[in-house]
């Protein structure tokens, strides 16, 4: 629980600061990229450590997974440029890889069917803590000391998480004889991920859609998917196996997840700049927004480990569904003039939504295969959603940069700003200085450019709610 705290406290600490890091580090247009950097190294490597922890044990991997995460944090913690904390944010996703899917394995195979539901339950209480502590503390960091604190907080909680596994997990596996891991197809993955997300964030930006550069990464895309499906197929030990998707329960859980991944990075990433930006509230108050989105998580969660055992991992999902409608359709809504305490409802209902959804996913993912499969499929789940994280990133960034860009063109000042400086927005004493017309082209365009973002999350929300339906009626 300690070592998913990591990871869990990393989504909202990180939210809550990031205007603070662009306004001291400058290149508003690479915001997207300190998420999508995690994220893309997160999603790239899940799926082998899944494999990993099948083939040698969940301990040495688990291990591993923190001690990365840790060497991410400190490159973070010291960087001075956005190039150097983007690169820090691709190691911190490398452990983060490992985290989350092997330490909901490790309960999977610690606890039986019929305690699963309610330990996954307690499992997600992470979320709850880390909802409460990460943006007050992010929000503390920023105001009062510096926004590196945010990542050196990482260091005596990864050592101390450390050693309890060191000292205290004791595996009691029957060791197979291990068979070679496709480390291919790792690398494959991560280079069709690493492609989508810059064709997403430069398209129509920094790469003109009709060009040859983006005709030589949209082929060296379909390249890397045709290496990684052959790869797939050929191998005897594959990454993701393809006999997991006919199962029902484990391919419409795992498009769920894709979706609601885009939709959580939606709220996480982008609300803060919109509190901050256009509101012009102070980061504390950005992280008070985020906060209710967190505690509704693991509220809903414990509840779900409930309704699993009484009405079924289906209806369950069917509750998160509409909980995820409701609040895309009030951010749907969101205005400057309706205030922070509205966004707050609204991160509330995605939470809820996402407690009572993944826990059942998970639940029902490692109650439908057996130990040597139970590694991987945990960690396509976590792989889909940190994918569509990843991908949402990326979609929902070059909708906001290309919106603010085209404001600047509007208003003919583009000669003067650039999409960069958006920056100005997020720092107080520097918003002060922009003249009454920049100032008013910033805010409509970040407002503009965030209700697309919104209006594209409800249209994911019903998505994901149309996949739920897709579900089995028994399992």
């Amino acid at each position: 629980m300690l070592a998913m705290f990591l990871a869990a406290i990393e989504a909202t600490i990180v939210s809550t600061a990031m205007p603070s890091i662009v306004a001291d580090l400058g290149g508003f247009s690479l915001y997207s990229w300190v998420f999508s950097a995690y994220l893309l190294t997160n999603a790239s490597t899940v799926l082998l450590f899944g494999k990993l922890s099948d083939t040698y044990g969940r301990k040495p991997i688990f291990m591993l997974g923190i001690l990365l995460f840790l060497a991410g944090s400190i490159f973070a913690a010291l960087a001075e440029a956005m190039g150097v904390l983007i690169v820090a944010r691709f190691v911190q996703g490398l452990g983060a890889g490992a985290l989350m899917p092997i330490a909901t394995t490790i309960v999977g195979d610690m606890y039986s069917k019929e305690e699963r539901a309610k330990i996954q339950g307690y499992l997600s209480s992470v979320w709850g803590i880390s909802a409460v502590t990460g943006p007050l503390l992010g929000g503390f960091f920023v105001d009062t000391l510096s926004w590196p604190y945010v990542f050196w907080l990482n260091i005596p909680l990864g050592l101390l998480a450390l050693a309890g596994v060191m000292i205290f997990f004791k595996e009691d596996i029957q060791r197979r004889p291990a068979r070679r891991v496709e480390f291919k197809s790792s690398l494959y993955i991560m280079v069709l991920v690493s492609l989508v997300v810059l064709i997403l964030v430069e398209g129509g930006l920094g790469i003109q859609w009709i060009s040859f550069e983006m005709m030589i990464l949209i082929a060296a895309g379909g390249i890397s998917l045709f290496l990684f499906i052959n790869s797939e197929r050929v191998s005897e030990n594959p990454m993701l196996p393809l006999h997991l998707w006919e199962n029902h329960s484990i391919r419409y859980a795992n498009l769920t997840s894709f979706a609601t991944g885009m939709i959580l990075i939606g709220v996480s990433s982008y609300l803060p700049a919109f509190v901050q930006g256009v509101m012009e509230q102070s980061a504390t108050v950005a992280g008070f927004t985020l906060t209710t989105m967190s505690i509704g998580w693991p509220i809903a969660a414990a509840i779900a480990g409930r309704l699993l055992l009484r009405i079924g991992f289906r209806l369950t999902s069917i509750l998160g569904g509409t909980a995820l409608i409701v609040g895309a359709g009030l951010f749907s809504l969101l205005t400057p003039e309706k205030g922070p305490f509205f966004a707050a409802s609204a991160s509330l209902f995605i939470g809820i939504g996402m407690g009572l959804s993944t826990t059942s996913f998970i639940v029902s993912i490692q109650n439908s295969v057996e130990w040597r499969s139970r590694g991987i499929a945990t960690a396509s789940n976590m792989f889909m959603r940190t994918l569509g994280s990843a991908v949402g990133a990326a979609v929902l960034g070059g909708i906001l940069n290309n919106r603010i860009h085209d404001s600047l063109e509007e208003s003919g000042l583009e000669q003067e700003f650039t999409v960069d400086s958006a920056n100005l927005l997020l720092n107080r004493e520097a918003r002060s200085n922009l003249s009454g017309e920049a100032l008013q082209v910033f805010k409509e365009g970040l407002t503009d450019g965030l209700q697309l973002v919104y209006l594209c999350l409800l249209f994911l929300s019903i998505i994901s709610f149309i996949l739920i339906l897709r579900l089995p009626k028994k399992g």
